[in-house]
């Protein structure tokens, strides 16, 4: 059913192109790959299972969050230190690196918005940016929390996230094909995002904030594949069977903290709106998204993991995607449910 329901949405133009990657109780139920896109080249390619896509900002869970994760580990990092000890830059003295994971540093969502053609300062704008509300108190998403924990990773591991990342989790953990800044030979297989000026953008960033912190941020910049977010998601649903991050840890971070929140994930808690996996998942069930059109969401209860990765704002940046995204895992949930009933 949900895999009609995928060419349905190519048919009908609502998505140019996806990788489905669904996994239950460690065996694949569907590895689907729907569509086209248009490239740099203004030539038509298909999207295939190992097709590269920008996964924006499952960026923060698939790097940034594991990252700190090991470095807590290590006695580097501390969850309850100002995040002004590892930035003296950062002005406001009460926000905490667990604030900047929970997403509750009282910090905008974003920066005003800036052309991938402009040139600005994105740390020293995030460093001068007022808080919006008290630190520590209520959850409200924000970017910059994420990259000011990009920042904090890097000094504390003494080298760039992109190469932390890469050695110390993605190698470790089997994610061959997860990075940041492609090299020209792999852009070419990387769905394009959306058109920018007389071309499309492939194999580049899409997000205009990590494009000017070079292509490497805490909040976007990686580059992934369906089965590599599946692995990966893989490593969260059964922590005890990696051994770079202590289990214990990875299970906090899946844990509620407050407003569907834990450390980095969305974790569903049964209160507020239902999250992009839909109502139909059990409480406990987390995951992430991504504003390109990416997502992956782990339902603990049944041992279900979901990779579906899109380049939606293919077709401009007024998506459909949240409707679909619910739709499509409540389709997925409902046909898991009826094999077990």
């Amino acid at each position: 059913m949900y895999e009609k329901y995928m060419d349905s949405l190519i048919e009908n133009k609502e998505l140019p192109g996806a990788v489905l990657y669904v996994c239950k109780k460690k065996h694949v139920q569907c590895y689907k790959a729907v569509g086209s896109f248009l490239g740099a080249d203004e030539q038509s390619h298909p999207v295939t299972e190992t097709t590269l896509f920008d996964v924006a900002s499952l960026t923060k869970v698939v790097a940034t969050l594991p990252a700190s994760l090991l470095l807590l580990s290590r006695g580097d990092l501390h969850l309850e230190k100002q995040v002004q000890h590892y930035l003296p830059e950062f002005r406001h003295e009460k926000v905490k690196v667990e604030d900047l994971l929970t997403h509750r540093s009282g910090l905008p969502p974003d920066l005003p918005y800036v052309a991938r053609d402009g040139k600005r300062d994105v740390m020293d704008e995030v460093y001068r940016t007022e808080l919006r509300q008290e630190p520590g108190v209520s959850v409200a998403y924000s970017d910059l929390g994420m990259i000011l924990l990009g920042e904090i990773i890097e000094k504390t591991a003494g080298q760039p996230l992109d190469i932390f990342t890469k050695e110390q989790i993605f190698t470790p953990w089997g994610l061959h094909n997860s990075r940041f800044n492609l090299p020209l030979n792999m852009k070419a297989f990387s769905a394009s995002t959306e058109k920018f000026g007389t071309s499309f953008i492939q194999g580049e960033v899409h997000d205009e904030k990590a494009l000017h912190l070079g292509g490497v941020s805490g909040s976007a910049g990686l580059f992934s594949t369906a089965k590599d977010i599946a692995r990966f998601a893989a490593h969260f649903l059964y922590p005890e069977e990696q051994d770079v991050i202590p289990p214990d840890l990875m299970r906090i971070a899946t844990h509620h903290k407050q407003n569907n929140r834990g450390l980095g994930f969305e974790v569903w808690n049964g209160g507020g709106d239902p999250l992009s996996c839909g109502q139909s998942w059990p409480i406990g069930s987390f995951g992430h998204t991504g504003f390109t059109g990416t997502s992956v969401w782990v339902d603990p209860k049944n041992e279900l993991i979901v990779a579906f990765l899109t380049n939606a704002v293919h077709y401009g940046r007024s998506t459909n995607i949240r409707t679909i995204r619910k739709t499509l895992h409540s389709m997925i949930h409902s046909s898991i449910q009826g094999e077990t009933s």
